[in-house]
């Protein structure tokens, strides 16, 4: 498989990064994030207690609200993308707020090399995988960042999201091929009008199993697999808001996973 995708996402998220930064949806939302809010609203906080101390790497981080969200729970964070231009954000909001983290340009599939040490917490939040045709490679470097005793903490869209069409209709098929799907697509889901000139990408979905089974391969050790009814971007008009900035399916239509959290271990 030649380099091209690669070429094609990253100048896609380059153009892209300023939109995202100047949105205000809730996600993203970089105004309210420096006033305090946190941007990690999947329980995520909860689910794994007192970071304090604790060393995470943030793979695929894009512009570092959620790596920096760890940081002020007490975490000593590294985030690392892809885009120069997102690193930058992201080193430019650390420094605006006063909050301490290191961030790294590379490759996902270079952050062993590039960052040359291993972490207690390694954590992948929303919309990362879609990115990735090799999940063997990914979850090889998911554990190879792992210290012995520490943990893999995921949040990502469920793959069944990926199948629906813009009128909510079986329209994608569930298992892309190797080569991966070319998509074309102008403005952002944070900014449908934005103007935009890099709209070429190339995804894949990323069956649940496919994932499990990688992560399996590569010595960890599944911990947890919950699916869940809310998304983070109201991607249908008739999704209903249900707090903290998710959506989900209103109580007359049949309710679907939009998400799911996966966490693993590596033992020592």
């Amino acid at each position: 498989m030649s380099d091209k995708w690669l070429e094609l996402n990253k100048a896609s998220w380059d153009e892209r990064v300023p939109i995202h930064v100047r949105s205000s949806m809730h996600g993203y939302d970089t105004d309210a994030f420096k006033a305090g809010r946190s941007s990690l609203v999947n329980g995520e906080l909860d689910a794994i207690g007192d970071v304090t101390g604790k060393e995470l790497v943030h793979l695929q981080c894009h512009f570092g609200l959620d790596t920096l969200s760890w940081a002020r729970a007490g975490a000593k964070v590294t985030g690392l993308d892809f885009s120069e231009t997102a690193i930058a954000a992201a080193r430019e909001i650390a420094t605006e707020i006063g909050v301490d983290a290191e961030f790294v340009v590379a490759n996902v599939y270079d952050a062993p090399e590039a960052l040359g040490r291993q972490y207690d917490i390694v954590y992948t939040g929303i919309g990362a995988i879609c990115w990735l045709p090799d999940m063997d490679a990914w979850a090889k470097v998911v554990a190879d960042l792992v210290k012995p005793g520490g943990e893999f903490y995921f949040v990502e869209f469920h793959p069944i999201e990926w199948i629906w069409d813009e009128s909510f209709k079986p329209g994608y098929d569930y298992f892309t091929p190797k080569e991966g799907l070319a998509l074309h697509e102008a403005g952002s889901y944070a900014d449908r009008q934005a103007v935009t000139e890099h709209n070429d990408t190339v995804q894949w979905n990323h069956p649940l199993g496919e994932v499990v089974t990688a992560l399996i391969k590569a010595g960890l050790r599944i911990t947890e697999l919950t699916e869940h009814d809310t998304h983070m971007v109201k991607g249908w008009d008739f999704l209903e808001e249900a707090g903290q900035g998710l959506y989900t399916m209103p109580a007359d239509r049949p309710n679907l996973p939009f998400m799911y959290t996966l966490r693993a271990v590596k033992d020592r």
